[in-house]
């Protein structure tokens, strides 16, 4: 099996696409036994399907998977997980704001947490995207019940077993952490490096993203109540 799955949605990021590539291989390469690259095109309308498999073609450790449209981000992350190999799953986004060396500040804690979740201290957004984010992370953490600094963080590394049990519907990828405890799985976070975007523009829509994580954090909160965690004696 493979070490090491490295999942990015993409959305129209095709000023991205080779550095986002250069930056996962050069923070892989030497430094872990065997890893994949899972690149999931969100139905792009710019020139990220060309240029995903132009990579794709030079280097067989990446797979990319191509939307027929744009179905979101939860869709792209859980394409990704479904389709990884790897004993570890780690996942970032496509605009590079997280830095893929930052993997191996999340690996150490691995061996004894199920789940190892980013936390962006030192954040490169506008004041606007940080005050909307904090305040959803509150809303989550209020309703849920759960106490996730930065649940929001794209980077993030979890065990196989974390994935196999994890069914997404749209909207849940901003709840990963919380649905890993649900399950009965350890949870830490641990900081991580926030950098500028350099190229294209951001997808986060303040307004719409805060009245449907309101909405999605109702479900998760419901859905708390209602897990069915139990043990056998042996």
């Amino acid at each position: 099996m493979t070490r090491l799955s490295v999942v990015a949605p993409v959305y129209n990021e095709e000023g991205n696409i080779y550095d986002l590539y250069l930056s996962i291989t050069d923070a892989l390469k030497g430094k872990i036994e065997s890893y994949e690259i899972l690149l999931v095109n969100d139905g792009s309308k710019d020139r990220s399907a060309v240029l995903l498999n132009e990579i794709a073609q030079m280097d067989k450790s990446v797979k990319v998977i191509h939307f027929e449209k744009n179905y979101g981000q939860t869709a792209a992350v859980w394409a990704g997980i479904k389709n990884s190999t790897g004993e570890l799953i780690a996942l970032m986004d496509a605009d590079l704001q997280t830095d893929p060396r930052d993997i191996f500040r999340l690996m150490p804690f691995i061996e004894r947490i199920d789940f190892v979740n980013g936390k962006r201290i030192d954040r490169k957004d506008t004041l606007l995207k940080k005050i909307s984010s904090r305040i959803g992370n509150g809303i989550r953490n209020w309703i849920t019940g759960d106490s996730i600094y930065d649940t929001g963080c794209p980077m993030k590394l979890f065990t196989r077993e974390v994935a196999d049990s994890l069914y997404l519907y749209n909207g849940m990828h901003r709840f990963l952490p919380t649905l890993a405890k649900m399950n009965g799985f350890s949870v830490i976070e641990v900081s991580v490096t926030h950098q500028e975007r350099k190229h294209g523009v951001s997808k986060y829509r303040v307004l719409n993203r805060t009245y449907v994580g309101f909405m999605d954090a109702l479900v998760i909160g419901w859905l708390k109540k209602r897990v069915i965690l139990y043990r056998i004696k042996g």
